[in-house]
C-alpha cells in the first residue's frame, strides 16, 4: 500500500505539471461547464413570477453550488481510454506494475488542482452579479456534502470508465458516454433541481445514479431536505454494480486486446 501511495504521488505531481502547461485549455474546460450559471438567472426569474417550491434566492444558491459540484466531478476518461486503445498506447502501460486506470485517476485529480483558481474566479464573478447566491453551509452539511462530492466523482468516473472499456470491441465507445450524458443533463440536477420535477418522476429518478452525481451533493451542501440513508445506499448499490461490471469487462477486453495483437 505504501509503494502504491508513492507511485500515485509521483503520478499526481507529473500530471499536475502537465496540466499547468495547458492553462488556456483549462479555462475552456471551466467555461464549458457554465450551464448551471446560465440557468441561474432563468430560474430566478421564473421563481419570482410563478409558483415553485424554491425561492429565487434558493435557486441562485442551488445553481452556484451545482456549478461548483459539476466542476469537481467532471470526467473525460472515456475519450482518453478510447484513444489509448485505438492508437495502441495502452500496450506499454500494461507492462507497468500498476493498473493503467491509476494514470487516469491521478490526471483527473491533478486537473482539479490546476482548475481550482479558474473555478474560484468564475464563482467570484457570479457572486458579484448575484450576491444573494452566497451561503455558508453548516459543519455537518459541509462534511456530508464533501463526502458526497468525492463519492459522486468516484461513481461518475467508474461509470464512464466502464463505458470506455467497450473500446476493446468498437472504436466509438465514447458514443455510449455521449448518450448517457444527455440523460445526465436532465436528471442529475444540472438543468433543474429535483424539487421542480413531478412527484412520480422524482421518486423514480432517485433510484437511478444520476441525482447523486450533482443534485445530492448540492442538496447536502445547501441543507435541502434529502433522505441520507436512501441517498448513500443507492450510491453504494450503483458503485458496487458498476465496479463488478467494470472488472468483468476489463478482463474480457484484455483477452480480446491481446488476441488482436495490439
Amino acid at each position: 500500500m505504501r509503494k502504491l501511495g508513492a507511485k500515485l504521488g509521483v503520478l499526481l505531481q507529473v500530471y499536475y505539471a502537465y496540466m499547468l502547461e495547458y492553462r488556456a485549455e483549462l479555462i475552456l474546460w471551466v467555461l464549458s461547464g457554465l450551464l448551471p450559471l446560465l440557468l441561474l438567472g432563468v430560474w430566478m426569474q421564473a421563481a419570482a413570477t410563478g409558483k415553485f417550491p424554491l425561492t429565487p434566492v434558493s435557486f441562485a444558491r442551488y445553481f452556484l453550488a451545482a456549478f461548483l459540484v459539476r466542476q469537481l466531478t467532471v470526467v473525460w476518461v472515456a475519450w482518453e481510454f478510447e484513444k489509448e486503445v485505438v492508437e495502441g498506447r495502452l500496450s506499454p502501460r500494461l507492462l507497468q506494475p500498476l493498473d493503467p486506470v491509476w494514470h487516469h485517476v491521478t490526471s483527473h485529480l491533478a486537473e482539479r488542482l490546476a482548475r481550482a483558481p479558474f473555478i474560484a474566479a468564475v464563482a467570484g464573478v457570479c457572486l458579484l452579479l448575484y450576491p444573494q447566491a452566497a451561503w455558508l453551509p453548516t459543519w455537518s452539511g459541509a462534511l456530508l456534502g464533501l463526502v458526497a462530492v468525492a463519492w459522486g466523482f468516484g461513481l461518475r468516473f467508474l461509470i464512464q470508465h466502464t463505458f470506455a472499456l467497450v473500446a476493446f470491441w468498437t472504436e466509438r465507445a465514447s458514443a455510449l458516454e455521449q448518450f448517457w450524458f444527455l440523460i445526465y443533463l436532465f436528471f442529475s440536477g444540472v438543468s433543474a433541481p429535483l424539487e421542480v420535477f413531478p412527484d412520480l418522476v422524482r421518486a423514480v429518478v432517485l433510484w437511478t445514479p444520476f441525482p447523486y452525481l450533482v443534485y445530492f451533493p448540492v442538496a447536502l451542501l445547501l441543507g435541502l431536505p434529502v433522505d441520507l440513508l436512501q441517498g448513500f445506499a443507492v450510491m453504494g448499490g450503483w458503485t458496487g454494480l458498476f465496479w463488478l461490471a467494470n472488472r468483468w469487462v476489463w478482463r474480457q477486453g484484455l483477452k480480446r486486446y491481446s488476441g488482436m495483437g495490439a
